[in-house]
């Protein structure tokens, strides 16, 4: 556990990570819970995720679900970093603002054994659900409960793996735990007709394109057997290096200096035309990725992007307004202008995001 033991320490944490501080009123503890969940075949396995919770006097708090953004080393989790930082500073914000913050690593992140399978909506939905039912589980040993209300947010990768989640909840996954708002930011919520024909266009960041691509490639062929042998889609020499960079214990660092800085010199034609033209495997799993905004929420949601975002293609949060509407949902697109982090449209969202939505949801209550 770690603690930051008065809000003047919170925002202190918070504004050094970038993160807005209007919303800071207590101190917080934090908590590493490793749990038991399932891995994608079923099977049991464990997992680890962060918990934050407020120094306030309030017996039963209500929960916030946040599933954070793209993560290949697995000590880039929530609950590994040692100080409040780009990605565990979300869950911290919402602590501090009073609410219990459930921040889960994900499979093959944090303390969890084996490779993480990126984009693996139902195993990030059953390692999002167990994460709540452990901290039900801990929270009674810091004198509080955890009420039933759960409100659900994520970024990029996090943000569809909450969709799922909010969709779970929904639908009675938990006898104790229900949904009461959904609040997603900047998602490749449809992968097949949004996220990938940007990256093959050319129009997002470059570099994030191949980092993407190799991560879908690598982490799906584990899942979904797409390739035989990596030199099927991957040029020499990453056909010898590739896999081995997504196993967990490599650095973002290591990962940038291990890759092209284009699509071209990375994929084969038929590694191109795998993901130009989806077929058999690929556009099974597809579909289960894309399928996150395919129901009606009966609370209230509200979609948040950021301008020209460089990573998510806008037109993802586009076609899942379209998919909640189509379904009788009412989600409204919340612009979040120009936001910045580091030089990035796409993380900075990340940074607004946890602001505005901070406040909208001390406002439901």
């Amino acid at each position: 556990m770690s603690t930051l033991a008065t809000k003047q320490d919170v925002a202190a944490a918070v504004a050094a990570a970038g993160f807005d501080t209007g919303t800071i009123r207590f101190g917080v503890d934090a908590y590493q819970l490793v749990y038991r969940t399932v891995d994608p075949e079923g099977r049991p396995t464990t997992a680890s995720g962060l918990l934050v919770l407020p120094r306030s006097r309030e017996h039963a708090l209500r929960t916030v679900s946040f599933d954070h953004g793209t993560a290949s080393y697995r000590s880039d989790a929530p609950s590994s970093v040692t100080e409040v930082g780009f990605v565990s500073a979300p869950a911290v914000t919402y602590a501090s603002a009073g609410f219990a913050a459930v921040a889960p690593d994900y499979l093959g992140l944090g303390a969890g054994p084996g490779p993480h399978p990126w984009m693996d909506v139902p195993s990030e939905t059953t390692a999002s659900l167990d994460m709540l039912r452990a901290a039900r589980a801990f929270v009674p040993r810091t004198g509080r409960v955890l009420g039933h209300d759960v409100l659900v947010t994520g970024f990029s990768q996090g943000a569809s793996a909450a969709m799922a989640l909010a969709r779970t909840l929904q639908a009675g996954g938990d006898r104790w735990f229900r949904l009461e708002a959904v609040a997603p930011i900047s998602g490749a919520y449809d992968f097949q007709h949004a996220e990938l024909p940007a990256l093959l266009a050319g129009s997002l960041d470059a570099k994030s394109s191949v980092l993407y691509t190799a991560y879908l490639l690598v982490a799906w062929n584990r899942l979904h057997h797409l390739y035989d042998s990596p030199d099927e889609v991957f040029q020499a020499p990453y056909d010898s290096i590739i896999e081995a960079l997504f196993d967990g214990a490599h650095t973002g660092q290591q990962l940038l200096a291990g890759t092209p800085d284009t699509l071209g010199p990375l994929l084969t034609p038929h590694g191109l035309d795998m993901l130009r033209h989806p077929t058999g495997q690929l556009a099974a799993a597809l579909r289960v990725a894309d399928n996150t905004c395919a129901w009606k929420p009966r609370v209230p949601v509200r979609l948040y992007d950021a301008d020209a975002d460089e990573q998510a293609a806008n037109a993802n949060t586009g076609h899942c307004e379209a998919a909640l509407r189509s379904h009788g949902a009412h989600a409204p697109v919340v612009d979040l202008g120009s936001p910045d982090y580091e030089g990035s449209r796409h993380l900075g969202s990340n940074v607004a995001g946890t602001a505005a939505i901070v406040r909208w949801f001390g406002q439901l209550h």
